[in-house]
């Protein structure tokens, strides 16, 4: 292999490059680590990933910031790297070798740390990694993923802490920065859409789920009947499942209105590459890496073929006038916690093997939390240390990938109150910080990143919507519930006139209505056609819609009485509230096409085709009639029947559903950042809620509301009938030379119309209007000119 030479031991204390390992202009690699705790620590060169000893080893030296750092010549982009660390519970001994104990002296140190030179790490900086711990490759090797761990268990007569893992842990890899040298290529900020907030109709998706379906070969064919839908390729086996595919796919979503696409977690993660039983992490919660995208999403599998191929599917993106957010994971890692409780038992490949201390939360007995999120190792942000691995992160994908936001997962994580406490008094750790040094950098970053941070706004220890620092914007579970309760007829009135208006008693203080993220559905739950299908989960079914663990009780679903068109018209109307209400809609994978996971609320672990959009059903009035692959025996509930669909090969749901986001899009009236007032005829835009009289203001249980959206030259006449009878609306006067259209209509009478009409084509309206039962009739006022009944 290439000579590797090293600068002096002096040249490597006073250096200040930055933290991670980089190749640098006049060749080679240089590399700091942050683990002020450590004695020492050793970089080692791998040939290959798995199976082989170092070929090449330097000591790296500490400087005063508590940064080792080395300057390693001779290397390139490509090259593997490893890092072994001691310190005060196994300070070095010149008689130790891999596999030995010489030195040892604890498991653990008096703050927590866990230093073992026999268990190789990778630099949390790393752009990549080489594969990751429940990679199928270790069976090859006749291991499993048991000698990671540290600890004095006994495994075929050997301490498990002497077991060495040079041959099997994860490598760091080289990554170029430069374009023409095989990196992400941005030097500088990015050329962003520049969307507003306000602007933004977000798609949360999978890489998967996009276009890891065969039907995407043949979406050419699938859509040949869509008008706008021309320019969407189709995409090969080979990019299928892949960022290059989901680059290929950035048509489709611009045709069918979206704004954003909301990428479930793509930073490296634990999965096995067959998808074996208790080895896969489909939606990818449990990030391994920081900075490294994960490699199982990439056609391209060369070492730095994650991070280029990423970037070009972020060009694709933004070439189209879209965005791109990430779902990013900071509250905990892979690295896991405490093996069977034991204090001195963990699996470290990375974070915790060279300053526990510095980046996990601990109790005082030294055992790793598992108290907010549930997975044994919440991240410490007392620590300045892992706040700065935070923005760091952030700004990474930021400038060198060219992501535009994030949506942070158990984000009030991130604000908790950074003490100790016994294992059996977590109330110090409950409070809930809203100026945490951490959420307000954050919020300082995405400002002059000109990118969005979305927060899920609670954990297992609390609830914070409303909470979070002027500039984050809020995934609204509020809005979710009073949603899902309305439009089956609970009656909750006053919660839901108060999310369709942008929830201003928790959101006045931040910004504006754009700061509440409005969804009715998720990944983590009922997606849409099953919400209005099932009384309860259903996640005990075959692969490969089950099984599931988990999954919650309780959903506020109801499966409509068993009726299909009942289903059908209740989608349609939840549709309907979403693009209306003030905030911004966030939709889900296939939701737009009817998509169904068999009633499976929780498929974290099913990475199967059965979870991912099947575009045959754009192409049938049957959507969930559709084969679930050619070949198989699979089957989906047919839950929605067929539509009263103008033809055999079109979805109502999926015209419907694309020309109401157009919709939303075409309409500054639906994308404000303020509140308006409470009377019409203003300068601002008013959302003005009445009774069906529209006199009267609604009264708490009313089911039966009418909703009239004002502005200067826009206004829109809703009324909302979640009631078993018909009702009768009064209509405003449209006024002089203006009359009110029918513009969406979602009973079941207007499916072969697919229950929307282009602006200025539907039916003029005049007086009291009749509304169906379980549904939703919106009105347009026509501007001067269009009104021509």
């Amino acid at each position: 292999m290439t000579s590797v030479t090293a600068l002096d031991e002096h040249t490597w204390a006073d250096a200040t490059w930055p933290l991670g390992t980089h190749l640098t202009d006049g060749g080679g690699v240089t590399i700091a680590v942050y683990a002020p705790a450590a004695t020492r620590l050793q970089v080692e060169v791998y040939p290959q990933a798995l199976g082989a000893d170092a070929v090449a080893s330097f000591t790296a030296a500490r400087g005063e910031d508590g940064v080792w750092r080395a300057h390693l010549g001779g290397l390139d982009a490509g090259a593997l790297i490893g890092l072994r660390a001691w310190g005060p519970n196994w300070p070095y001994d010149e008689a130790w070798v891999a596999g030995s104990e010489a030195g040892f002296l604890a498991d653990l140190d008096a703050d927590g740390n866990r230093f073992n030179p026999n268990k190789v790490l990778f630099d949390p900086y790393s752009r990549e990694v080489s594969h990751t711990l429940f990679t199928d490759r270790l069976a090859d090797l006749g291991i499993d993923g048991g000698v990671f761990g540290t600890g004095g268990d006994d495994v075929d007569g050997v301490p498990r802490r002497q077991i060495d893992t040079g041959r099997y842990a994860p490598k760091g890899v080289v990554v170029a920065k430069n374009r023409d040298q095989g990196g992400p290529g941005i030097d500088g900020r990015p050329n962003r859409p520049g969307l507003r907030a306000e602007q933004t109709i977000i798609y949360e998706a999978g890489v998967d789920q996009l276009t890891g379906h065969p039907s995407s070969a043949r979406l050419t064919d699938l859509l040949a009947g869509e008008p706008g839908f021309e320019d969407v390729p189709d995409i090969p086996a080979e990019y299928q499942g892949t960022y290059k595919g989901v680059g290929m796919l950035a048509p489709y979503l611009k045709a069918a209105g979206v704004t954003t696409l909301e990428l479930l977690p793509v930073h490296e993660t634990n999965a096995s590459e067959s998808g074996r039983a208790g080895a896969t992490n489909s939606w990818g919660y449990m990030t391994l890496a920081f900075f490294a995208p994960s490699r199982r999403y990439a056609s391209d599998q060369s070492w730095g073929g994650p991070t280029r191929e990423f970037r070009e599917m972020v060009d694709a993106f933004h070439a189209a006038g879209l965005e791109v957010y990430l779902d990013v994971v900071y509250n905990h890692t892979a690295e896991g916690g405490n093996w069977n409780g034991d204090v001195a038992t963990t699996g470290f490949t990375s974070l915790g093997g060279l300053a526990t201390a510095e980046y996990y939360q601990m109790t005082v007995d030294k055992i790793l939390v598992d108290g907010a999120t549930g997975t044994a190792n919440q991240l410490n942000y007392s620590s300045e240390t892992a706040r700065t691995l935070v923005l760091d992160s952030l700004r990474y994908w930021s400038d060198q990938m060219g992501v535009d936001g994030f949506r942070f997962d158990l984000a009030t994580v991130l604000g908790r109150l950074p003490e100790e406490a016994a294992p059996d008094d977590w109330g110090n750790l409950k409070r809930f910080f809203t100026d945490h040094p951490l959420l307000v950098a954050i919020a300082d970053l995405a400002r002059e990143r000109g990118i969005k941070v979305i927060a899920e706004a609670w954990d297992l220890w609390g609830y914070e919507v409303g909470n979070f620092p002027r500039g984050w914007g809020e995934w609204n579970g509020r809005y979710r519930d009073a949603v899902r309760r309305f439009t089956k007829g609970d009656g909750n009135t006053g919660s839901f006139i108060d999310v369709v208006n942008g929830d201003y008693h928790h959101f006045q203080d931040n910004d504006g209505p754009q700061r509440s993220v409005n969804f009715v559905v998720a990944h983590d739950g009922f997606n849409l056609a099953d919400l209005v299908s099932y009384q309860e989960k259903n996640n005990g079914e075959a692969w490969p819609f089950g099984p599931s663990d988990g999954g919650s009780d309780d959903n506020l679903s109801w499966d409509s009485g068993g009726s299909q068109v009942l289903r059908r018209q209740r989608l349609r109307n939840l549709w309907a509230v979403l693009m209306l209400s003030r905030g911004v809609p966030m939709v889900v994978v296939g939701d737009e096409m009817g998509r169904t996971q068999n009633g499976n609320n929780n498929p974290w672990a099913l990475g199967s085709v059965a979870m991912r959009n099947n575009y045959a059903m754009i192409a049938s009035s049957q959507p969930q009639n559709v084969p679930v692959v050619e070949g198989e025996d699979w089957a989906y509930h047919d839950n929605l029947g067929e539509f009263d669909s103008p033809s055999a090969s079109v979805n109502p749901l999926f015209r419907f559903t694309t020309a109401l986001m157009r919709m939303r899009q075409r309409h500054p009236t639906l994308q404000q950042a303020r509140w308006g007032g409470v009377e019409p005829g203003g300068d601002d835009v008013s959302y003005l809620f009445r009774r069906p009289d529209g006199e009267s203001s609604p009264q708490e249980g009313d089911r039966v509301v009418s909703l009239l959206i004002d502005a200067p030259d826009d206004h829109f006449a809703v009324m909302l009938n979640m009631d078993d009878e018909p009702v009768e609306f009064a209509l405003p006067e449209a006024g002089q030379g203006l009359a009110w259209r029918r513009l969406v209509d979602t009973a079941a009478w207007a499916e072969p119309e697919c229950n929307i009409w282009d602006e200025g084509t539907g039916e003029v309206l005049a007086g009291p209007q009749v509304v169906h039962a379980w549904s939703v009739m919106i009105a347009h006022r026509d501007p001067a000119g269009l009104a021509d009944a």
